[in-house]
């Protein structure tokens, strides 16, 4: 099953979901975040921080036509 069948295209991800996607660490995920490596992330509540599930499947498909 691709990615994108188990979790749909719209609305947005948790970082435990992304990082069942693309295996980094917390640390490298938002060191990325920063440098502009990954998606930027969206404040939804104080302590609720999430990225758009399209900006993930881009980020991954840009790495997989990367290698």
């Amino acid at each position: 099953m691709s990615d994108q069948t188990r979790f749909s295209s719209v609305g947005f991800l948790r970082l435990p979901e992304i990082l069942k996607l693309i295996p980094v660490s917390k640390a490298t995920w938002w060191n990325g975040c920063r440098s502009g490596r990954f998606p930027k992330p969206y404040k939804l509540a104080p302590r609720i921080t999430a990225w758009k599930a399209c900006d993930i499947f881009d980020c991954i498909e840009k790495f997989k036509s990367s290698n």
